[in-house]
């Protein structure tokens, strides 16, 4: 598949990096086997205008970024996990940035999402169980405080709108 068939198939979900931007790291703390609850949501304000009793003008408000989940199954030695039980036994928290990046089957970003000061809230294992035969799973979840959205489109646009204005100048 190459730039064409990227323009005209939508992304698989299941090739993924996730990056916590600290030193140092070992190659578990690049691992994740889900990432879940990335997005934002702009709730609007009704304002009542005096002497306007048909509607309410509804104005935006500041954007509400939910926490984003990663799991992973239980590593020995993770930098990543550590970082998280420092802030939540110690309550040390340092945030990070954190790339989240889609890839193609070339392993080339096709959209990168990065959480900017992101910091562990929540730490959790899977249950154990004698009578099941599993891998046990931690999930580490974020809070921060907004993201960037760097993706293919907004390259895309970017050039086209650039060489545009260069033929216009011309």
């Amino acid at each position: 598949m190459g730039l064409l068939d990227a323009l005209i198939y939508p992304p698989v979900g299941f090739h993924f990096a996730v990056v916590v931007e600290m030193s140092p790291q070992t190659p578990q703390d690049f691992r994740f086997q889900s990432v879940s609850g990335l997005g934002s949501t702009i709730t609007p304000e009704p304002v009542m205008e005096g002497g306007e009793n048909r509607f309410k003008h509804q104005f935006p408000t500041i954007p509400f970024h939910s926490n984003v989940v990663l799991k992973r199954g239980k590593f020995i030695g993770s930098f990543v996990v550590a970082w998280c039980i420092n802030a939540i036994e110690n309550f040390d928290f340092q945030p990070h940035d954190v790339l989240i990046t889609l890839l193609n089957d070339m392993h080339i970003p096709v959209c990168v999402w990065q959480l900017i000061n992101a910091y562990p809230v929540k730490w959790s294992i899977t249950e154990f169980n004698a009578e099941q035969n599993s891998v046990a799973i931690e999930s580490i979840e974020l809070a921060y405080q907004y993201y960037r959205t760097i993706s293919l489109d907004s390259l895309l646009t970017g050039s086209l709108s650039l060489s545009a204005s260069a033929s216009v100048s011309i």
